[in-house]
């Protein structure tokens, strides 16, 4: 959705979404934004959608491992239905968290409490236009679009693997052959957000 801050005020939660392609930067603002609101003495909490990777089996067995970060190698369902609960400000809610040392998502490995005013929502498909994501449309009060140009993109994705110290054939193959098509992909088929941030 566009169109401006919404339901601030006296809103008893209030939803952020913060989307973009991989390697543009969307935790290091999640984060930031999360902090900045406690220092302002808000309740806040950050929730990124790497919680919401399938596991390495079934994306093995869909054909799906080597293109790990594709909108089809999320629970789809499963972000949008903590989203909706977290919109609902009912109650605590459980959320998953993303163990990168083992590439697998822990289930209910954290709480949000049900009187956290500010929730952050971060990842690359908030704003997709394509089911399950179309389903995001208008939860959020406010959306942010972080959005850098191809070469950019092409370069702080190369110094993402290579700060993995991956040789030179598997960083060529994650960019040109997952990450990139997939970063091109989301700038080409997200909705317009209420803020969108250039990178240069």
């Amino acid at each position: 959705m566009a169109g401006g801050w919404r339901g601030g005020g006296a809103a008893r939660r209030f939803l952020v979404g913060l989307a973009g392609p991989p390697a543009a930067g969307k935790s290091t603002r999640a984060e930031a934004l999360r902090d900045g609101l406690i220092a302002r003495g808000e309740s806040a909490e950050v929730l990124p959608m790497d919680g919401f990777h399938m596991d390495n089996g079934i994306l093995a067995a869909r054909g799906l491992l080597q293109r790990k970060g594709v909108p089809e190698s999320f629970d789809g369902r499963g972000f949008i239905d903590i989203v909706h609960a977290l919109k609902k400000a009912d109650g605590e809610v459980l959320v998953p968290v993303f163990d990168r040392s083992r590439e697998l998502a822990i289930n209910a490995a954290r709480a949000i409490p049900g009187e956290t005013r500010f929730i952050v929502a971060e990842g690359n498909y908030l704003l997709f236009k394509d089911a399950p994501w179309d389903r995001l449309d208008g939860v959020f009060d406010f959306t942010i679009f972080v959005g850098p140009p191809y070469p950019v993109l092409e370069e702080r994705l190369r110094r993402r693997w290579q700060g993995y110290a991956l040789p030179e054939d598997q960083i060529g193959w994650k960019l040109y052959g997952n990450d990139l098509p997939n970063g091109k992909r989301i700038l080409e088929n997200s909705r317009p957000a209420d803020l969108h941030i250039d990178l240069f």
